[in-house]
């Protein structure tokens, strides 16, 4: 390959939260004599496409960082990127708007479209941080459950969302896609079929494509304003390099907006704190990011990640009996549904999830995605590593034998 995939770099003391917090005396730390594996928060443990750094650097060299505005390049790279990448056409700066974060642009749009109290259709299982900032925001969340048909897949349960959308007068829905954390990517059809629900219920939908480029085994991104007109005009979509180039530290999101009500109540919204201003660094990350360079490199590593999927999955499905999943379609994500094994073998899902983090694997506790027996684990660092977090699984949290 050309780009570097297996190198172990050591990021202590190098502001990580997936190594620092998982060390010392904080909790989940691991037992003496074992190093942190970091499998937890959705950050990788690839350096990034070195394009990134460049750009960056070449900015820095300039001693001048006054205010600043946007500059066309940063508009025109979004532009070609959602063309190439997603076959996205008509698409003009005058739609594309600075976010410091996806969940600030959640945080704008839901106080510009709902009044504390309302209530906010989202999938369970759900990502945290739309848990917190809903919750934060003084909203309900009503859940409406995904389901596992007969092949072991994700499914939406289209009339729970719709009588529930009813039942609780909703106007305001996230969606997420590709699907955090169960690794679903849509197709059309069920985007589709979602998106006539929200029209029917005259609901604002923010779709979250913050994975949109991280997809694998041939599965395709269908983004969420692609799929009809009126999707089109009813979605908030929000992106970030963040999640695809492993630059979250940088900050730095945008969103898509065609129809100007919903552009404009959005943007007054983001405007009123003024936290949402541009890091002049973040824009050259972005502009160095979406280079040709960055296609190479994502397409190399959806590679690496189908790889060290297959072998996780694999490994689990021949070792571990009773840990359920879905293999993902997008994402670099593992969601493990516990529930078999633990009772099995007598087992709490906190105790499987203490002896994974006492042996330095840091993998991290599914129940906040509300599911009440998962383990999320993250699968975005060098293959070698994968395996030995596997052999520690092996040897101390699995090997109980089976009945």
């Amino acid at each position: 390959m050309k780009y570097d995939f297996t190198s172990i770099i050591d990021r202590r003391g190098r502001d990580s939260i997936a190594v620092d917090l998982m060390e010392g005396r904080n909790p989940g730390a691991p037992k003496e004599g074992f190093d942190v594996i970091p499998m937890w928060v959705a950050d990788m443990n690839f350096p990034t496409v070195p394009t990134i750094q460049e750009a960056i650097i070449e900015r820095a060299k300039h001693p001048m960082f006054g205010y600043f505005e946007l500059r066309d390049e940063y508009y025109d790279s979004i532009i070609r990127w959602h063309e190439a990448r997603h076959g996205v056409k008509g698409l003009e700066a005058e739609h594309i708007g600075y976010e410091n974060g996806v969940l600030g642009c959640v945080v704008s749009t839901i106080n510009a479209f709902s009044a504390p109290g309302d209530c906010v259709l989202i999938h369970a299982p759900t990502y945290i941080g739309f848990t917190s900032s809903v919750e934060n925001s003084g909203r309900k969340i009503i859940l409406s459950d995904l389901v596992l048909d007969e092949k072991g897949i994700w499914r939406m349960d289209y009339d729970d969302m719709e009588a529930k959308l009813k039942k609780h007068k909703i106007h305001i829905a996230i969606f997420c896609s590709p699907h955090n954390p169960c690794g679903r990517v849509w197709e059309r059809e069920e985007i589709e079929r979602a998106m006539e629900i929200y029209k029917r219920n005259d609901c604002v939908v923010i779709s979250d494509e913050i994975w949109s480029d991280i997809i694998l085994y041939g599965n395709k991104h269908i983004p969420t304003q692609s799929v009809s007109e009126d999707a089109r005009n009813r979605t908030i979509a929000v992106y970030a390099p963040s999640k695809t180039f492993n630059i979250a530290g940088l900050v730095g999101a945008y969103h898509i907006i065609y129809n100007a009500y919903l552009r404009d109540r959005v943007r007054a919204q983001s405007s009123k704190p003024h936290y949402n201003e541009a890091n002049v660094l973040s824009v050259h990350a972005l502009i160095g990011a979406y280079k040709q360079e960055g296609h190479e490199w994502v397409d190399e590593l959806c590679q690496v990640l189908a790889e060290n999927i297959d072998y996780a999955s694999e490994h689990i499905d021949n070792s571990y009996k009773g840990i359920k999943f879905l293999k993902p379609q997008g994402t670099y994500m593992l969601y493990l549904d516990c529930e078999e094994w633990c009772k099995k073998h007598d087992m709490t899902l906190e105790q499987l999830y203490k002896a994974g983090t006492d042996v330095g694997v840091a993998w991290q506790d599914g129940r906040p995605f509300n599911r009440p027996y998962t383990i999320r684990l993250n699968l975005a660092l060098p293959k070698s590593k994968v395996i030995e977090a596997f052999e520690r699984l092996d040897k101390y949290v699995f090997n109980v034998k089976e009945a």
